[in-house]
């Protein structure tokens, strides 16, 4: 009987553990261009086809997924050694593959061999503008130093990007400017801007007819493409490593060139494109489920009302009381003040910058920084609200004997809540707009289909989101104009 029971209960140890293994999340990351998003989206189907759960956030910029990748929040996503070896890791001065997977290892990290092509930095201009000017390679430009440069923000400032080609060419450009790496296209061909930086294997060179430079002097390095990933995977879910060794060579120049031009300039969803890869590369029929435009509205929908909700519940119970001990305390009340001022001086995704090394990525991060973000309107209302009632009402109260607690409950409170619930009212319509950006640090919301539209030209996704994060604004604001005049008598509102 003891024997029973004994394999009975192993039996169900057995299956908890497999169940427990099945439902193993794996969190692939991906960055702001679709080259990236594509390549997530192929790891993520040889993952889910392997049996593992798979959450994929796309839209990252390059430190964000290498904090978020350290930090445990993310378990893998594609990189360029390039961009290892000359920018994140630019101090140890790596020189050989061995040297970088060494570097990595130091740090509980791992990389795949390369997957077949070599994305590096580039720059072009426009085939005719290009002929005009006899410009052919980056060393010709140094003869016109009045051409307009348009180059991605993270182009800017990168240890192998403008400041060191500026240096290694001596170019003497000075109309040079940031701007998301997708919109720079449409600057060439408005000719708003003469010179921008691509990747080698983006599809819009050929589409815009752009003429590639030739980096004469062997500026850039090599960019080969390949999968980051924590080394703990190869204990935890060796069959999720042995999925990305299998893309080991696998995607050549032409075939990811291909690849972007399908999502980029033909329309093609993400997942299906790396669908279509997989299938004609492995054999291999992998599952990608496409939201309906229905579906995403709900689901952004909903995810931006918890982004909102729950940082102006944590915004409302706070500033209300700062704003009560701000009115009650003149000189404690300047320095609240103060100090919820500065915050709302601080532009808004610096906020959100600035959350992830203590929250990480996602949602927290947003919802921490939407929170001090709303601050200051509730504050500064309550404030004014319980410094505007007349003394008269105040030397009346005093006179019936009711104590401070009182008194602010049942008379000074009421007497600011019109001016409180303003403010509540502006922090709301403020909090709405401001979490689109929520998106860029993987919180989602509606600024995920507004960056994905951007990424893929397509103005249908944009006002997928913009129309109704509008709309929420709008319907919160005429929701507290009901509040106002439900809650507060006619006598108070007139």
């Amino acid at each position: 009987m003891r024997r029973a029971v004994t394999l009975l209960f192993a039996l169900f140890l057995l299956a908890g553990l497999l169940t427990a293994a099945s439902a193993q999340t794996i969190h692939v990351g991906s960055k702001n261009f679709t080259e990236s998003v594509i390549l997530g989206d192929i790891a993520s189907q040889l993952i889910r086809d392997a049996g593992f759960q798979v959450d994929h956030r796309k839209g990252f910029g390059t430190r964000f997924l290498w904090n978020g990748l350290e930090q445990g929040d993310i378990d893998l996503y594609p990189e360029y050694t390039g961009t290892l070896t000359h920018e994140i890791l630019s101090q140890q001065k790596i020189q050989t593959d061995d040297e970088l997977r060494a570097a990595l290892r130091e740090r509980g990290l791992r990389m795949t061999k390369p997957l077949g092509f070599n994305n590096t930095y580039a720059l072009a201009m426009r085939e005719r503008r290009a002929s005009e000017l006899g410009v052919k390679t980056i060393s010709d430009l140094r003869a016109h130093p009045d051409l307009a440069f348009g180059f991605s923000n993270e182009f800017m400032d990168r240890a192998d990007g403008w400041p060191a080609l500026k240096q290694r060419y001596n170019l003497p450009q000075t109309n040079v400017n940031g701007l998301e790496h997708d919109l720079a296209y449409r600057g060439l061909e408005g000719g708003s801007i003469d010179l921008a930086d691509v990747y080698a294997t983006d599809a819009e060179i050929e589409y815009y007819h752009l003429h590639v430079l030739e980096d004469d002097l062997g500026h850039f390095p090599e960019y080969k493409a390949v999968f980051l990933y924590r080394e703990e995977l190869r204990q935890s879910a060796p069959a999720v490593v042995e999925r990305l060794d299998r893309l080991a060579g696998a995607i050549s120049d032409d075939a990811m060139r291909s690849m972007n031009a399908q999502a980029k300039i033909e329309q093609i969803p993400d997942g299906q494109v790396a669908s279509e890869f997989i299938r004609r590369e492995f054999n291999l029929d992998t599952q990608t489920a496409q939201r309906t435009l229905w579906e995403r509205f709900v689901y952004n929908t909903m995810r931006h009302l918890y982004l909102v909700g729950v940082s102006m519940a944590g915004a409302i119970l706070i500033a209300i009381p700062l704003g009560v001990a701000a009115a009650k305390s003149r000189g404690f009340g300047q320095a609240i003040l103060g100090v919820v001022s500065v915050i709302q001086t601080i532009p808004s995704l610096a906020i959100f910058v600035f959350m992830i090394p203590l929250l990480g990525i996602g949602a927290k991060p947003a919802i921490a920084a939407l929170f001090f973000y709303s601050l200051l309107p509730i504050v500064r209302n309550t404030y004014a609200g319980l410094c505007g009632i007349p003394v008269s009402i105040r030397e009346s109260a005093e006179a019936m004997g009711l104590p401070a607690f009182a008194r602010l409950r049942l008379i000074e409170l009421p007497l600011a809540f019109r001016s409180i619930l303003a403010g509540v009212k502006t922090s709301v319509v403020i909090n709405i707009g401001t979490a689109t950006l929520g998106a860029l640090i993987g919180a989602g919301g509606y600024g995920q289909p507004i960056l994905t539209g951007i990424r893929l030209d397509n103005m249908g996704l944009i006002m997928e989101g913009a129309v109704p994060a509008a709309i929420m604004a709008l319907a919160a604001q005429g929701l507290f104009e009901l509040i106002e005049r439900w809650l507060i008598p006619h006598a108070l509102r007139s």
